[in-house]
């Protein structure tokens, strides 16, 4: 018996057979498209345990969201893209590794990110400003784009005259600075030299103002002022540096020195967005595999030769019946 070469069903049948026989003879096609290499750093400085973000309807760090944010951001990058990972603390990046396929080495990638820890900090301070500097250094050197997360909260205050000049070219690094934290002050807290959490830190445990260089105008009016031996005053200052939140203004301030872009970390997608609104792109030749796109074709007509067709034969009787009636 002949097949009716009319039939949907038979119609179908063969172009899935056609479908699956072209996954295995169809090669790769070679394509241009734009590609990204950054270096990403994060602060994993006591403050970014702040937590005021949350997830799942629980509180998390913003060391927490800063990983979580970074690995869907590297998800989503066009193949092919490099990715180079490094941490910040005290006043310098370290770099981990060096730049790696973003794609055929997410894996390792993925795992790098989920565990960096506040544990890996080599000091207790967090010097925001010359970290950064350092950080556009290194992607140079790179030949990369940065992305630094941090909430700019550096740790001891910046001294009255400022923090450290930018000598690098304005613009010549490309990139994004990250917000990382809530507008409101938060708590941070403290661990025992288990790791364990004990608390939050107490307003008389950090130092609330700078006494290096010069003191700031109006000491004198201090108690216990002295020119020589008390330029800064005789009782300590105190203030909120116990508190944290994200530095804004500071690191709006930072990102126009330095040529950088800046956004607040919320929406992962609008971060997203971001990032590749201040990167550079990189036209790459890759390759293509056409072979998921054919094979889930195939499949398609398969569900509907025995799925869809059947549907509709039942119902085309029903109504035939229907008329008949």
């Amino acid at each position: 018996m002949r097949p009716d070469l009319r039939d949907p069903r038979f119609i179908l049948l063969t172009l899935a057979a056609a479908l699956l026989v072209a996954t295995f003879i169809t090669p790769r096609v070679q394509v241009t498209r734009p590609g990204y290499d950054l270096l990403a750093v994060v602060d994993i400085t006591g403050s970014m345990n702040a937590r005021d973000y949350a997830a799942s309807g629980k509180p998390i760090s913003r060391l927490e969201k800063a990983k979580a944010a970074l690995r869907e951001l590297i998800a989503s990058l066009p193949c092919p893209s490099r990715v180079a990972l490094g941490v910040f603390t005290e006043r310098r990046p370290f770099l981990l590794f060096e730049p790696i396929d973003a794609c055929a080495d997410f894996s390792p990638l993925d795992s790098a990110i989920a565990a960096l820890d506040w544990r890996m900090a080599w000091e207790g301070d967090s010097r925001i400003a010359a970290g950064l500097f350092r950080a556009i250094d290194m992607a140079r050197e790179l030949k990369t784009d940065l992305l630094f997360f941090t909430d700019g909260h550096e740790a001891p205050p910046l001294p009255p005259s400022g923090g450290p000049a930018f000598e690098g070219k304005v613009g010549e690094t490309r990139g994004l600075i990250v917000g990382t934290g809530g507008y409101e002050l938060s708590p941070i807290p403290k661990f025992d030299d288990r790791g364990r959490d004990i608390g939050f830190v107490a307003v008389d445990e950090v130092p609330h103002e700078s006494r290096f260089g010069l003191p700031p105008k109006g000491a004198e009016q201090r108690e216990g002022y002295n020119a020589r031996n008390a330029p800064f005053g005789a009782t300590a200052a105190v203030g909120a540096e116990h508190l944290s939140s994200v530095k804004e203004d500071y690191l709006r301030t930072l990102a126009e020195k330095t040529g950088l872009g800046y956004a607040h970390l919320g929406d992962t997608a609008r971060l997203h967005d971001d990032y590749l609104a201040a990167a550079t792109a990189r036209p790459r030749s890759g390759s293509l595999d056409l072979r998921a796109f054919l094979g889930g074709a195939s499949a398609a007509c398969l569900f509907a030769v025995f799925s869809i067709a059947p549907l509709l034969e039942r119902l085309t009787r029903k109504r035939q019946i229907a008329r008949a009636a």
